[in-house]
């Protein structure tokens, strides 16, 4: 396996099992120098073969957002931080959380997805995306609407929507929606 720079990595090092980040690749000795995450923090040399790539959670955009501010504020309080009773529309609203936190948390396998974001890190899940066609268009040409500070049609390239932002600026015409297939923006 090929590492580099930033990648997040676990290795036993003196009969402990530790994590870090890979702060320089040695091309020509197949080596990796890593910084553990203990106290103090220390730079290790490990040939590639003895270090495993830490594979981390994927998470919605959503989840992220809360991750980011609350650890931010709160520092380590991830007990306060997965009790999706926390959540409430006060607190979302307060925070410009988006709502769906609440009942995403609210099952068991993903309050431990949280939690292992919390601690280990994350990546963000591409959400699905989709294009919005003028409904009833008689036209030969297909119209797409692509814009969401102004609606405005536009022939050919159209722009790509979240599901969200088509529930909050087109709820009348969700089930126009057509979904992307492949796409990641």
């Amino acid at each position: 396996m090929k590492f580099k720079k930033g990648d997040l990595v676990e290795v036993i090092w003196r009969s402990e099992l530790y994590r870090g980040a890979v702060t320089q690749v040695v091309e020509v000795t197949n080596e990796i120098v890593v910084k553990l995450a203990k106290k103090p923090a220390i730079d290790y040399l490990f040939e590639q073969n003895q270090v495993s790539k830490v594979e981390l959670v994927k998470v919605p955009q959503f989840v992220a957002d809360v991750i980011r501010i609350l650890k931010g504020k709160w520092g380590d309080d991830l007990a306060t931080s997965i009790d999706y009773k926390l959540y409430t529309e006060q607190f979302v609203h307060k925070w410009s959380f988006d709502e769906r936190i609440r009942g995403w948390l609210q099952y068991a396998s993903n309050q431990e997805t949280f939690a292992r974001a919390w601690m280990d890190g994350y990546e963000i899940e591409q959400e699905p995306l989709f294009i919005m066609p003028v409904p009833y268009s008689v036209l030969p040409v297909h119209y797409y609407i692509n814009r969401l500070d102004e609606i405005s049609f536009k022939q050919g390239n159209a722009q790509k929507f979240t599901w969200n932002e088509i529930e909050k600026y087109f709820p009348e015409i969700t089930k126009y929606a057509v979904k992307v297939e492949g796409v990641a923006e």
